[in-house]
């Protein structure tokens, strides 16, 4: 009876899936592609309510007569589906030797540039407002969270949208990076879009649902990241990827790779989403904001930095004595080195290694935070851990390498607003022979 029981639950999640995709193959071009997703979403949330209820039954149901399927009966029926499917594979794999699984490793190959085009922690704003330089049609507000340090956007409207009020020269090459936490209930995540307001029409809140003349969509859901360029009057240039999704209740770091029409995503160590023509030709953002229209999902939002493109380093360097770099990152109060760092040491080692007889010093800076002295000695820790891992990772000569904290005693900007402070927060390679 508890198969049967089964059975008839996966049948009938079967006739729900073909009649929400018939439903939708009837709506055609007509209606616009968020739409087409909200019915595609519900019928698939109604299919998995039903293969649950399904499920209890089966699980629940007292049978005085039946005992509940082993899992070794599972297994049983499965083999005999195989079987009967195509009994010569099933024959032929039974003689094969267990092949060894396909697995990949990749390191973050980008290098943020020398200018900070944009930051904000959320530090100047108090505990329980909204942020000043933000604007939205739903609520929000800054919180502290029991995971992480600092302040966190908690963008926790329904259907809203979260925007930047003050436009961003954006070039055609430049990185973004944030933090993110996704609540328990982040269900289609949230939309971060990069987009070009229209001139004569410019708007601090754009709530549209294809904002300007035209943009890029990043969607971080709970299960995948799905890219969408798009332009006024032209079709979609979609990009979907499943490899390492953000995680719920935990805080996710994730890096936007913007080279002119490419877009290539950085999740947990990896690349997990490369599209080479992702945006339309000519189309120069300025704008910027998160959306959680339909998303039914309230994310953290922290440390959303924007840099510009990689600067040469051989020539910074090498011709002119002296790097500055944002591309290498701690954590708050400590000293080693963040993951994402490895394509600025790279390319900081390549650059040694190509020029054997240069020696440098490398030299950490913080910001004005805290005290004096506690930001000094954390400086010279995070300095000899850029020496070290030049050293352990890159092959570099100890003997060419040394180290200097400056601490906070040479700033390169008041350290008044957030972005001030970022620009402060840096490590210096001087050339000193």
């Amino acid at each position: 009876m508890k198969r049967v029981v089964l059975l008839l639950g996966f049948g009938l999640l079967f006739t729900i899936q073909v009649d929400a995709q018939g439903f939708l193959n009837r709506l055609g071009n007509s209606v616009k592609g968020a739409v087409e997703n909200t019915v595609e979403r519900r019928a698939i949330q109604k299919a998995e309510e039903v293969t649950e209820s399904a499920m209890d039954v089966t699980i629940n149901k007292k049978d005085s007569e039946t005992e509940s399927i082993t899992e070794s009966e599972i297994n049983s029926i499965s083999v005999s589906e195989n079987k009967s499917e195509d009994s010569k594979t099933s024959t032929q794999s039974t003689k094969q030797e267990p092949q060894q699984k396909l697995s990949s490793t990749s390191k973050y190959d980008f290098v943020p540039g020398d200018q900070i085009l944009y930051f904000d922690d959320f530090s100047q704003d108090a505990i329980g407002d909204f942020p000043a330089l933000w604007t939205s049609n739903g609520s929000g507000e800054v919180k502290t969270v029991n995971i992480a340090p600092g302040n966190w956007f908690h963008m926790n409207g329904e259907d809203a949208v979260y925007c930047y009020t003050k436009e961003i020269d954006f070039p055609d090459n430049f990185i973004v990076e944030f933090d993110i936490i996704p609540d328990d209930e982040y269900l289609y995540g949230t939309q971060f879009t990069l987009y070009n307001d229209w001139k004569d029409d410019t708007k601090e809140l754009n709530n549209d649902l294809f904002p300007g003349l035209g943009g890029l969509h990043l969607a971080l859901e709970h299960d995948r990241w799905e890219s969408r360029g798009y332009k006024d009057g032209e079709d979609w240039i979609d990009g979907v990827a499943t490899k390492n999704p953000v995680i719920r209740e935990k805080l996710n770091h994730v890096i936007i790779w913007i080279q002119k029409r490419r877009v290539r995503v950085y999740h947990q160590d990896e690349k997990v989403l490369d599209v080479p023509t992702n945006i339309y030709p000519d189309l120069k953002f300025n704008r910027m904001r998160f959306s959680g229209w339909d998303r039914y999902s309230a994310p953290f939002i922290s440390n959303l930095k924007i840099t510009s493109a990689a600067p040469d380093m051989r020539s910074k360097l090498i011709t002119e004595g002296k790097l500055v770099t944002y591309g290498i990152t701690f954590d708050v109060n400590k000293a080693d080195v963040k993951p994402e760092s490895f394509g600025t040491l790279k390319s900081i080692a390549d650059v040694l290694k190509e020029n054997g007889s240069v020696n440098v010093k490398i030299i950490g800076h913080t910001d004005s935070d805290g005290d004096d002295a506690k930001n000094l000695e954390l400086s010279q820790q995070r300095a000899q851990s850029v020496k070290n891992e030049l050293i352990k990772n890159f092959g570099i000569d100890a003997s060419r390498m040394e180290t200097e904290g400056a601490g906070e005693t040479k700033p390169i900007a008041p350290n008044d607003f957030p972005a001030n402070k970022a620009q402060n927060r840096r490590v210096e390679f001087v050339k000193i022979n």
